[in-house]
């Protein structure tokens, strides 16, 4: 049998979904008549969440999920500098709101992976790090799940509640700079797949797209390391090289320059780069990383008190900070 989740039954019920939610708690505000309905409907459907959600009111466990979804880059570990960058304020933030952190990685086997997690009953609430490709598999859970909240793009037709950077914005004032500093053959290095990338290339393409005569290039490479240094020495083992690069993501970035560099290319004499994130590491690569700057410490922070807020049954909404160019020596 197919199980439907609380927004379903809510509409088969005819009723507003915090009267399933509380029906199904055996909450007394709901009539002894009512109750019976909503259950007996919640049986012949196959409803699932409704354990959970009655779990997650009463706060048993004390934990925070913190996971991150790997379905469009299954090799990327939990030792990524982004991740690192945001895992130690966000246990930090944990601590502070008396919540132990429990850290998952999940590469997605099926549609299943997410809502199984919020039924396990082991942790309070979740804040996913990333969409990867699962936007979908999110919103879906999200609708009936409020402890939910996610590090990623911005969309208005989404229920999901999100914390991120402007990404849009900060594509824009990478591309912006790089054709400020004379640079006229600018490539975008990351899976526009991916949506806070996807955001990313539309503010570089839009900058581009305003500008006079600047030629544009696209290679969606791996978010890993030595992919990704693979990936950009292969392009210009058989390709002009580009004179500026904005690449999605700071590791990325500092691919690209070894890859440049291992062409004879001199950065930022020859090859302009930006990245994306300002991680740690950043500023002591040779020469140090310009790149556009998330406030991860801050997003941590917001995260976190976004999630307490929806435990705690209020209304809140998603949150973009602003982006900030950060000038270093690669442009």
């Amino acid at each position: 049998m197919k199980t439907i989740g609380l927004v379903e039954l809510a509409k088969i019920a005819g009723v507003h979904v915090s009267t399933v939610s509380r029906a199904l708690d055996d909450n007394p505000r709901v009539s002894a008549k009512t109750k019976a309905r909503i259950r007996a409907l919640a049986e012949e459907h196959g409803f699932r969440l409704n354990q959970t959600a009655s779990f997650f009111r009463k706060r048993r466990t004390g934990a925070v999920g913190v996971v991150f979804p790997l379905g469009h880059e299954v090799q990327q570990s939990l030792s990524d500098p982004f991740f690192m960058g945001l895992l130690g304020p966000l246990a930090d933030a944990l601590a502070e709101q008396g919540y132990d952190l429990l850290l998952s990685r999940v590469v997605p086997g099926d549609a299943s992976w997410l809502e199984n997690m919020v039924l396990s009953g082991r942790v309070d609430g979740i804040i996913l790090i990333g969409q990867s490709d699962q936007t979908d598999v999110i919103e879906g859970v999200a609708k009936q799940f409020a402890p939910l909240v996610v590090w990623g793009a911005n969309r208005p037709d989404l229920v999901q509640i999100t914390v991120g950077t402007d990404n849009l914005t900060g594509g824009e004032i990478a591309a912006r700079h790089l054709i400020t500093i004379g640079r006229r053959r600018l490539a975008f290095l990351g899976d526009p797949a991916v949506p806070e990338f996807a955001d990313r290339y539309a503010g570089f393409h839009r900058a581009i797209d305003q500008a006079a005569e600047v030629e544009e290039i696209l290679l969606p490479l791996h978010l890993t390391d030595q992919d990704a240094y693979e990936d950009m020495a292969r392009y210009l083992e058989s390709h002009p090289s580009p004179d500026g690069i904005f690449a999605a993501s700071d590791v990325i970035a500092m691919s690209a320059m070894r890859a440049v560099a291992d062409q004879g290319l001199r950065v930022p004499q020859d090859v302009s780069i930006v990245g994306y994130d300002d991680i740690s590491i950043s500023a002591h690569t040779v020469p140090p990383l310009t790149t556009v700057r998330q406030d991860m410490r801050n997003g941590a922070r917001l995260l976190v008190d976004l999630l307490m807020r929806r435990m705690a049954g209020e209304t809140v909404t998603s949150v973009a900070m602003k982006p900030e160019l950060i000038l270093r020596g690669s442009a």
